[in-house]
């Protein structure tokens, strides 16, 4: 199913999804819905790394879903978190430059001695590593009768996509995850807040180290 188009990502706008392995990998193998990011903006193709220490959220709810990039459609797992808490966080994504056949990294880092914070955070995630924990979860839900987190089943007030009626979601009512990293494609937020927030950038290929806790 294809997803609207959407425009390219922001700096501003990354963030972290925690989603365990399995989970992702059974909402990916059933029919997949239009992104909950669906009408926010076009989904580039250039895939971006995110690691964090630790993120508690608050309300969270996952589905299967499928991006249309300009590298064609991706099968991702988009995560909605009410509110979510993160420590250090840090983003990288790499751009080729085919010109002088040379790469360049931009690198984003926050919530060093502050916590990060986001509300109504969505993101379309492709692959996913962490150790998790999840208080009354529901996996195997139908996405039309979630009711926690910012997901499909209160779509409308968010603006946010449209979805499969009937297909597989999981839901609970808080999150925990550490160690987080994490490929992703796309990520939104109603609100984000970067403490101590500092972006480079370099020449070559440069990725997030993977905190521990």
């Amino acid at each position: 199913m294809e997803s609207q188009t959407r425009g390219g990502t922001r700096w501003r706008r990354f963030a972290v999804v925690m989603v365990p392995s399995v989970a992702a990998t059974a909402a990916i193998g059933v029919a997949v819905a239009q992104g909950a990011l669906a009408a926010s903006f076009s989904v580039s193709g250039q895939q971006f790394q995110v690691t964090a220490g630790k993120l508690h959220g608050t309300g969270f709810v996952q589905y299967g879903a499928m991006d249309q990039t300009k590298a064609g459609a991706k099968p991702v797992a988009v995560v909605g978190i009410d509110t979510a808490e993160i420590n250090n966080l840090c983003q990288a994504v790499t751009i080729p430059i085919p010109v002088i056949g040379k790469e360049v990294t931009m690198k984003l880092e926050a919530g060093g001695d502050k916590q990060v914070t986001a509300k109504g955070l969505y993101i379309d995630a492709e692959d996913m590593k962490a150790n998790a924990t999840f208080r009354n979860v529901d996996i195997g839900v139908s996405v039309d009768n979630t009711t926690k987190g910012p997901g499909p089943a209160g779509a409308g007030k968010n603006g946010e996509g449209a979805h499969v009626a009937g297909s597989f979601a999981q839901q609970a009512d808080e999150v925990w995850f550490d160690s987080v990293d994490q490929k992703a494609w796309a990520t939104s937020a109603g609100t984000f807040t970067l403490p101590g927030l500092h972006m480079g950038v370099s020449w070559g290929k440069s990725e997030c180290k993977v905190p521990q806790g």
